[in-house]
Parts: C-alpha cells; structure tokens; sequence
C-alpha cells in the first residue's frame, strides 16, 4: 500500500496510549455498528480477529500525522462498510498492510483467516520487498500483480481504491513531492479503473483530492470560481427543479429531482480542453430525475424538451447503449431561463444506484462466493486487459498501454449485423478490426463505414456502421502502429511484424557475419555450433539464432564476433558493441557533445531525437537506429510507442552526471490580449538565465481578447522548466501553457 507508514524510511514507533478510551476500539466498534445497521445478524467473530491481529502486527508504528497506524486499516474498512461489502473483504482491509509492514507471511493469514482473505491480502500487496532495478519497474509489476489479482477476485480492487481514498484524505502529512506522485498516479490509474467499475461516487472523490495536491493553484482557482457563484446557482437550481418537479406531477410520472453542481476536477478539465471560461461550461449546473421505470425516463425528457429548448449535439442515450462499466442514464443540456444553461440526467432507482457504487451495488454476500463475477460485464474488459498484457515484458510499455485502455472515453460503433462494438476515442477501423477477431484484423485491407470507403486511419465516431474487407493474402502494415488506438491491435500487429522482422534480421546477420569473414579470410565451415551458442552467451544471448538476429539488427558487430570465433583473424575488435559511425565529422562531433550514455557502454554513438528533443532529468529510452547510433527518445513522446515494437532495438540510457547542454523547448502560451504581456513573459525567463531563441505573438484567431505567444527557448534540466512554466501559469491572464514536440 502507498502507506503514510511506509512513507518513511521505516515504521516510526508508537506513543504510549493516552489516558482514557482507547481510539482504536472505539473506532472499531462505530465499525462495527455500520455493519449491523445493515445486517444485523452478521457473525462479526472473523473481524474482531482480524483486527487484533492487524492491531498487534502495527502495534509499533504510527502515521506521519502521529495517529497510531491501525486506524487508517480501520478507516479503509468503514468506507467498505458503507459500501455494504461482506465480511472477506473487510476482513482483507484490516490486514492489507500486514505483510508489507509486519513480519507476517501470507501462510499466517492462510491458516488464521482462509483461503479467500490470504488471496485478497496477497493480491493488494505491493512488490516492494522484491528488488528491482527502478521504483517505475517495481510499480508497473505491482499493478501487473493486482490486476491478474482482480481477475480472481474484484474485493481486492475496491480494497485497493478505498485504501487510495483514505491515503488521499490524509496526504497533508507527506512531502510535496510524494503527494505530487501519489496524486498523479491515482488519476491516470485507480480513478480510470473505479470509472470501469462503475464506481462514480468514490471516482469523483478520488479526482477532487488528487486534483487538490497535484495543482494546488488551479484547484484553488476552480474551487473560488465555483464557490463565488454557489448562492446564484442553488437559488437558480432550487427555481428549476421546483418547476420540473410540477411538470412532472402534472404528467403523472414518479420521480424525485435532485440539483447538483460540476465537481472542480470535471470542471478544470473541460476549461484546459476547451480553453473557455467557467461561464461557457453547459453542464456546471445539473438537474437529475430519478424515477420508477424506463417508460418514465423517456416521457421526463419530453417534458424537459417540451419546457426548454435542448443543445443541439447534448442529447446522450445511454439506456438504450450503456457504457461498458453498465452505466444506464439519459443525458440532456437544455437552455434555461435568462440564458442560463444546465444539464439533465434522468434513471431509475436501480440505474442510480449502480451510477453510484458500480460492481460494488451487485455485491452478494454468500459465504461461497468468491467474487470471480464471471457475469459481470464490468469484469470482462478487465479479463481482456489481462490477456493482452501477459506477453508484454516491458515495464514500461505496460504501464503506458494500460493507461490507454483505462482511458474513460468510448466511442459506439456498429457491425453491419447490428452488434455494438465499444472502442476509446479517435479509434480507427484496424481497432475495429481487432475487436472483431484477431484473423479479421490480420487480414484487413479496407473499410466501409457508413456504407463508404474511407481510410484505414480515418477516426471513428458514435454510431458509425463499419464493414471490414478482408483478404487471405494480406497481412497487417507497420505502418498501423502510428494510428491505432488500443493495446489489442497494436499488440497482434507488432507480433506478426516482430516475426518477420526477426526472419528478416537472422538472415541479413548470417549474410554480413559470413561477408566478413570471407574479407578477413576465416572459414565459418570449421567453426563448430557448440563455438558459435559459446560467443551467443558471451553476448547475452541463448541461441545462435538470437546472435544472428543481433547481427542483423546492428546491435553487435560482426568483426566482434569472428574477434572470438577466431581470434587469430586480422583487425579484431574489442567485445562491447559497436556503433555504426556518424555520417560526417561535423555529426561525430556534434554527437560528442551531448549529454546522454547508453548503459554500460561509453563508446556508443547517441543522438537526441528530433520528434521530442528530451531535456535532461525526463525519463529517457533507446532505440538503435541503423547507421546513425542510439536515438534517445523521450518516454512520453508518441513515436515510442511505435518504434518500439521490434524489443531488441530498445536500449537502456541515462543522463550522463556531468556536462552542460542549454536543450531548445518549444512552448505556445494562450493569454489574454492585454499591454504588457511578452514583457512579463520574457522578464520570467531573463531573472532565470534562460537564453530565448525565437519569439512570435499573434492574435487568437480562435478567440475574442486573447493571444498566443510561441516561443523557443532553453533550458538546462526538466526541474527548470518545470519552474518557469510553473511562474508563467502565475501570470494574470496566461490561461494555458503547452509544450510543443
């Protein structure tokens, strides 16, 4: 667990208990009375053991914020027991710090409290007491773990987010810069998978606190806007839903009507992708209509239609098409009196209650089920992931992939047979293809959608009709890499291209290994296969094939090897790797002066990629190029993704400790257009030495009163543009910094 505990570089030790009641049972007897008030003949023997095995493996330690440690397990079970979750999977929330902060084994829990709870405990378990060579690579396998985990048992995840929610709560004790990292990592990962639960209550919890300590300023910003305005819009709300309430009744349909106001990380991120102000957010304000049936839910937006005029482009039926996480609801925007414009949700009790809690609303509470859920939709994408990701090896590229999937926006789109297919954003007819059947997406050669042909890389849109035109003689493009969305399609494509490239690369390395050695006079015929599997090993290699495929992909020299095969052969070289030279002395020079070093070589020619230009202290990979040495890439550059199909290309690289380089950032600032802007921009950047290479100010032509200054400029590190972006953001009236690749 991301523990204030382990936040430290130990457990710290307990205080003495203070005179009086002792916080620890009282908090666990209010958890106890939550459980009751809801099944009051529950048999709560297994908790009480639970917690007093918990209780004495962190006996001796106590959070950052001087609380003993036992209560965060403690809270993470109340917000479970208010989710009505059954006895196993509290059970696993008392323990789910034990065997990372304690001496217990997974054999302790096994025999003290079942099968089911040891397999919960082990799955929310990080990797922490297993080295690894980075905390990213320790992480990735930690999320790896818990998701085959959840497979087998979902308890562990919802164990997983209210353990997150509570740390979240209480982040206030940590250093900035892990909260900083644990809000990061909340929102690209456990908010996206509380979404495909179907989870919104907690998700949107989750969002609000991560969002208040990852951007202070803005949450701040967001926050004041909405609060300023809370009287004006719930006198507004409070007018509106009495009116639809009557319209309603007059109609004769059930319901209770409900108003609620946008949360500030919703909001934050519609302003930053729309870069409109708060006043032009549609849906800030909302209306949600509850009622008893679907018949209703269809009359309640004819009246809401029939009293305001609907928002061209707003109207969402997601009854008749839910989402993969079964979320079930209408959804209206609607221009209401004085121009004020505002959203209508409208469900049934039932949809509501699984908009809420997701997974967690269908819980059962038989003590023979072990929450595999094999009929939950929810689950099924999960099973998908999993089986995708098995054959991914790197970290990496596994992280990267899984932050795509749980990406939350869908697009619908149909077969010509009327069967939906639910694919992310801008997805393309190769995704499609994929999702149909692996062999449709192997041999694809076009697509119809809507009845007419279009481009394998055309983006796809709600309700289009696609029909995938196969043939048996095709097979998939590595040109596909650079468009498609969805780690299944990209996976099945690099496999199919990793083999024939791989046949491709055996076949040249044979060929250059035997050109040299007729040019340096050596007979390959009298080298033996147990001398040629002896040299693969020297490399790192297990099989001849795998050093041939080395050849073949310039990774290692063959004068290298024919230096080992024979070593009575003329001009040897020495055995680390070779690196192809630069085309000319003025690239070998300029190669000379940058600041990055493969590892574990310092002879290896490498360049900074253009696609990106990486600055130093971002994380960094390699990927060897054929006659120009090592390109380094930043991680987050989007041509990553696609060069790196072929695994043995990719190379590790670091920022070399010493040496300085001024490294060019392009940047594009949307500000307001006032007298004095660039001055204060440029003075930002003169107070922290940063040389400007180039400087251009525009109109917004997108926009009225606003501007966009795009510049170069450089830096030293990625800590200082961190800064002077940070001090820009501060400006008033920059309203949006990015950076350009």
């Amino acid at each position: 667990m991301e523990s204030q505990a382990s936040a430290n570089s130990g457990p710290q030790p307990s205080a003495p208990p203070p005179d009086g009641p002792d916080p620890l049972e009282t908090a666990f007897q209010e958890l106890c009375q939550e459980i009751l008030a809801v099944r009051p003949a529950e048999d709560l023997a297994p908790l009480r053991q639970a917690f007093e095995f918990a209780r004495e493996c962190h006996s001796h330690q106590t959070r950052l914020s001087g609380e003993p440690y036992m209560m965060h397990p403690v809270a993470v079970a109340r917000i479970l027991a208010e989710r009505r979750m059954d006895i196993t999977c509290l059970c696993t929330a008392l323990l789910h710090d034990v065997l990372e902060d304690s001496d217990a084994t997974l054999d302790d829990i096994r025999k003290l409290f079942g099968e089911d709870v040891a397999r919960c405990v082990n799955g929310v378990t990080k990797l922490s007491k297993i080295a690894h060579s980075s905390r990213e690579i320790r992480q990735a396998e930690s999320v790896r773990k818990m998701l085959l985990a959840m497979v087998e048992d979902i308890r562990v995840i919802l164990v997983k987010l209210a353990d997150r929610l509570h740390n979240l709560r209480t982040l206030s004790s940590l250093s900035r810069e892990r909260q900083e990292r644990i809000a990061s990592e909340t929102l690209e990962l456990y908010c996206p998978i509380a979404h495909r639960l179907g989870m919104g209550r907690l998700r949107v919890e989750l969002e609000d606190l991560a969002f208040q300590f990852l951007e202070p300023e803005a949450f701040e910003s967001v926050t004041t806007s909405i609060e300023s305005r809370r009287a004006a819009n719930e006198e507004f709300l409070e007018s509106i839903r009495r009116t639809v309430e009557r319209k309603l009744s007059h109609e004769m349909i059930p319901a209770r009507v409900v108003g609620r106001v946008k949360r500030p990380w919703s909001v934050y991120q519609k302003l930053k992708k729309q870069r409109i102000e708060i006043e032009q957010v549609y849906d800030l304000l909302g209306l949600r209509i509850i009622t008893d049936s679907v018949r209703n839910c269809y009359a309640a937006l004819g009246v809401i239609h029939n009293e305001w005029k609907p928002i061209p482009g707003r109207i969402k039926d997601f009854i008749a098409i839910p989402r993969p996480n079964l979320y079930q609801s209408l959804h209206t925007s609607v221009m209401g009196p004085r121009g004020i414009s505002f959203e209508v949700q409208i469900r049934t009790e039932e949809m509501h209650r699984i908009a809420e809690e997701g997974i967690a609303a269908h819980w059962k509470y038989k003590e023979d089920r072990r929450g595999r859920a094999e009929d939950d939709q929810r689950v099924a994408w999960l099973r998908q992931l999993v089986e995708w990701q098995r054959e991914m090896r790197d970290p990496g590229d596994f992280m990267s992939n899984l932050k795509v999937d749980l990406y939350p926006e869908e697009v619908y789109c149909f077969t010509p047979k009327g069967k939906v297919v639910v694919l992310p954003r801008d997805a393309t007819p190769i995704d499609f293809a994929y999702a149909i059947h692996t062999d449709v997406g192997h041999t694809c050669t076009g697509a119809k959608v809507n009845g007419r042909m279009t481009p394998l890389r055309h983006s796809l849109r709600n309700g289009d009709i696609v029909e995938i035109l196969t043939s048996n003689n095709a097979s998939p493009s590595r040109d596909w890499l650079a468009f498609v969305k969805t780690a299944r399609a990209r996976n099945k494509i690099r496999h199919v291209i990793n083999a024939n490239e791989r046949e491709k690369s055996i076949e040249l390395g044979q060929k250059l290994l035997e050109r040299e050695a007729r040019r340096l006079g050596v007979a390959l015929s009298r080298v033996t296969r147990a001398q040629m599997e002896a040299a693969a090993s020297d490399y790192g290699y297990g099989k001849t094939e795998d050093l041939h495929a080395a050849l073949g992909w310039g990774k290692v020299s063959p004068r290298q090897v024919l230096a080992k095969l024979a070593p009575e052969s003329k001009e040897p070289e020495p055995s680390a790797p070779a690196a192809p030279p630069a085309q000319s002395p003025q690239e070998r020079e300029a190669l000379k002066d940058y600041v990055v070093q493969v590892k574990g070589f310092d002879d290896l020619l490498t360049y900074l990629a253009k696609c990106c230009n990486p600055i130093r202290g971002e994380p960094i990979v390699g990927y060897i190029t054929r006659g120009k040495g090592v390109a380094v890439h930043s991680r987050t550059c989007a041509n990553v993704t696609n060069l790196m199909y072929e695994a043995e290309r990719r190379i590790d690289v670091e920022w070399a400790r010493s040496g300085y380089k001024a490294f060019p950032v392009r940047l594009v600032v949307h500000t307001d257009h006032r007298t004095g802007m660039l001055y204060q921009l440029t003075q930002i950047l003169s107070d922290d030495g940063i040389n400007i290479r180039s400087v251009e100010a525009h109109d917004d032509e997108t926009r009225v009163d606003a501007a966009v200054v795009e510049m170069t400029i450089e830096v030293r590190d990625k800590k200082q543009l961190e800064r002077t972006v940070s001090a820009m953001r501060r400006l008033p009236g920059v309203r949006d910094i990015e950076r350009v690749h």
